[in-house]
């Protein structure tokens, strides 16, 4: 460890607080050595690993999880439920139809920028207060949207409110800051599905509201679910950012007078205040790793064509299913076998997650980052399966098809849906860790962004089409789908060349192995190479 005697750090600050990190720069691995500024010394992951959220309790964990989860719904609802205003603002402000989806669209395409600009606040500041903050705001916009009296307050709000939803991105930053990559999937898998079924709940109960309320209740029932999980994450969530909480425990030690001369990564940088360069650089930060880290932007365009793929489809329910007679909530309650395979897929992960969780218990680096796309090359063939069969049942009574049989193809895109999803965003967590929320910002802002657009061609697409337009319109959709799933089975064999090539994943990757080595030593002095499975378990208790 180095000392100095002009008062400056001995070291450059690691990669996940770098706050030059995204100016185009080759990152160099992350650096492990301790900081020390005059009579001050760094407080470090390794010196108080029982303080952050790796060490919380499992029920602890959980608990934080399934706050998370409710945030994620009532995102997501927000997201879907505007679709059911669209024909009661077409006749109250005297707008086409098509107009009155324009405010849909803002919301979604500002929700997409917003996963971006949010993510990387929370990695300096912490999850609870940005989370705290996107909520608070994303409620408040909805009061002008429910008293709206004319058509250009709904696109000025929507959009507001898009852009104010930090989304997904920071979410899953609270996931990864209490798994590490190799204990997380079951986490992924349960965070991913409250994200996916959000948009369906918000369907089936703005159904409702459609048919019994007028046009504000749809901003006023989202209004109650915003603020009632605000209240519940302000209450029952504390802040999992390590940096956050290496600072707590720095200014405690100082205190109790247990070490005079600590100070957590952030204060010993000087605490949060930036330049404007700081500012502009931790803004693009997300932006800059979307287009240059082959990892994010791959997956975040699968799984956004993916996403636009399903938006447009699910818009043709109410047409589809009116030829049996399925008025609005009818059509609303025909998104329900959705939510069904959003569970069924869900579940189908366990086996595969549990499996490769042993393998890796026995013999750590035995199993590829790769082997978290695995299932996902079985239920992606679904979707262009589904979109098929969902396009040619969806001729109707007339030719002696039961209205359960769309339904049953339907299910098979949203189990295809889930899987590409949670096999995306588990592969992105995995490989940037503190980072993740960052990173899988780009996910949400592809996936987003893409339905956003969605929503103005998907209703044109069902109707305008010469010929069969439900028949046809979901068959380009099913060609479309073919194409979009190809990459997935590309970056499952060429996985290892395309992290090689990712460089900041790869950095992360060695500082990973660095730390848990330090932290091997430490219950393990002495012995070299990797632990065996009791050795493992032994390191995890004591750990």
């Amino acid at each position: 460890m180095a000392t100095v005697d002009d008062g400056k750090p001995t070291a450059v600050p690691d990669t996940e607080r770098d706050p030059n990190y995204g100016e185009g720069t080759e990152l160099e691995q992350e650096k492990t050595d301790r900081i020390i500024t005059g009579d001050k010394v760094e407080l470090q992951d390794s010196d108080a690993w029982d303080k952050l959220g790796y060490s919380f309790p499992t029920w602890r964990k959980w608990q934080i999880l399934i706050v998370v989860f409710f945030i994620q719904i009532s995102i997501n609802t927000n997201a879907s439920m505007y679709s059911h205003a669209v024909s009661a603002v077409s006749e109250h402000h005297g707008v086409s139809e098509q107009a009155a989806r324009v405010p849909q669209a803002a919301f979604l395409i500002a929700y997409g920028i917003g996963c971006e600009l949010w993510a990387p606040w929370s990695e300096e500041y912490g999850r609870w207060p940005i989370q705290q903050l996107s909520l608070f705001l994303v409620n408040l916009w909805q009061i002008p949207a429910a008293l709206s009296k004319n058509y250009a307050t709904y696109v000025v709000v929507r959009t507001l409110g898009g852009l104010s939803t930090a989304g997904g991105s920071v979410t899953l930053g609270v996931l990864a800051d209490m798994w590490e990559p190799d204990e997380q999937e079951f986490a992924v898998a349960f965070l991913v599905l409250s994200s996916v079924g959000g948009s369906v709940v918000g369907a089936i109960i703005g159904a409702f509201v459609e048919r019994y309320k007028s046009v504000e209740w749809i901003f006023w029932v989202q209004l109650i679910i915003g603020g009632f999980v605000q209240l519940v994450h302000f209450v029952c969530n504390p802040e999992t950012r390590s940096t956050i909480l290496l600072d707590r425990e720095a200014k405690r030690r100082r205190k109790t007078g247990e070490d005079p001369n600590i100070y957590g990564p952030n204060e010993i940088r000087g605490g949060h205040k930036m330049s404007f360069k700081e500012v502009g650089t931790i803004f693009w930060r997300p932006f800059y790793m979307f287009f240059t880290e082959p990892i994010v932007l791959w997956l975040s365009l699968l799984s956004g064509f993916s996403d636009a793929l399903i938006f447009t489809f699910l818009e043709s329910f109410g047409p589809v299913y009116e030829q049996w007679g399925f008025g609005v909530v009818g059509a609303g309650l025909a998104f329900l076998p959705i939510l069904i395979s959003y569970f069924l897929a869900y579940a189908s992960y366990m086996p595969s997650i549990i499996s490769f969780r042993k393998k890796r218990r026995q013999n750590p680096g035995s199993v590829e980052p790769e082997a978290r796309l695995w299932w996902l090359l079985f239920l992606a063939p679904l979707e262009t399966i589904g979109l098929f069969g969902f396009a040619w049942t969806s001729l109707g009574p007339d030719y002696g098809i039961p209205w359960i049989a769309p339904m049953i193809f339907s299910a098979m895109v949203g189990m295809a849906n889930y899987a590409i999803y949670q096999s995306s965003i588990d592969y992105q967590t995995a490989a940037y860790g503190p980072y993740a929320s960052s990173a899988t910002g780009g996910n949400d802002l592809a996936r987003d962004a893409l339905a956003g657009i969605a929503s103005l061609y998907s209703t044109p697409l069902y109707s305008n089409i010469p010929g069969r337009p439900l028949q046809y319109a979901s068959t380009i959709l099913a060609c479309l789908a073919f194409l979009v799933t190809l990459p997935i089975y590309i970056v499952y064999w060429k996985g290892p060349q395309i992290r090689a090539n990712s460089k900041f994943a790869q950095s992360l990757d060695q500082s990973r192995q660095q730390r848990d080595e330090k932290r091997r030593k430490s219950v393990h002095p002495g012995v070299e190479g990797p632990l065996g499975e009791k050795d493992q378990k032994v390191h995890r208790e004591n750990a």
